[in-house]
């Protein structure tokens, strides 16, 4: 098993001058490594079908919506699944979480991986290394990638930049696409 884990939104809370309102944590599950290959051979290869450079990273923020919609319909056919915790910041009322960004990103982490206990057994994790010191911090055997060269990371990316755009109000045809095709296991609202 390997799962890939990535964020939309940011961790900061100053509402009022311009952090997200929501903040969502995306896990992208492959119980088949072989699998994870394939999936990350096709978004290769979709790379080259929309004549992008090789090294071109699909972040779902920076991506237009004609991308998005080919990457979503290149990524359905294999078998993985998605489990994502949103959180609505407004109702986060521990100071030490509001004043310290790491300790939230390492709350929202847990969270996440405490409510998929049982889908996640013996896996190995592979975090965008953004996250890389907060985390290094809590656990002490996971694996950093550059999400610009890890195309199962930009997965985990794009799963919660939809999420997002979701919760956002910006529409749900990407949520829709994920959920028709069973690759939504869990979206968990953070209460």
């Amino acid at each position: 098993m390997i799962v890939f884990i990535d964020e939309a939104g940011d961790p900061g809370f100053k509402l009022e001058k311009g952090s997200s309102h929501f903040f969502v944590m995306s896990l992208v599950i492959f119980d088949d490594f072989l699998e994870a290959e394939k999936a990350s051979l096709a978004i290769k290869e979709l790379r080259r079908k929309l004549k992008v450079n090789d090294r071109y990273e699909f972040k779902f923020n920076k991506t237009n919506n004609k991308f998005r919609h080919k990457f979503f319909r290149a990524i359905l056919r294999f078998k993985f699944r998605t489990r994502v915790i949103v959180i609505d910041k407004t109702l986060i009322h521990s100071q030490s979480l509001r004043l310290n960004k790491e300790k939230f990103y390492n709350y929202a982490i847990m969270q996440l991986l405490k409510q998929s206990g049982s889908s996640i057994k013996n896996a190995k994790l592979k975090f965008d290394k953004r996250g890389e010191r907060s985390l290094r911090k809590v656990f002490t055997d996971l694996k950093f990638v550059d999400s610009r060269q890890n195309t199962l990371v930009q997965l985990a990316d794009m799963v919660a930049g939809a999420i997002y755009f979701r919760f956002s109000g910006k529409g749900n045809n990407y949520v829709s696409l994920l959920s028709m095709a069973g690759k939504v296991e869990d979206i968990w609202q953070f209460k």
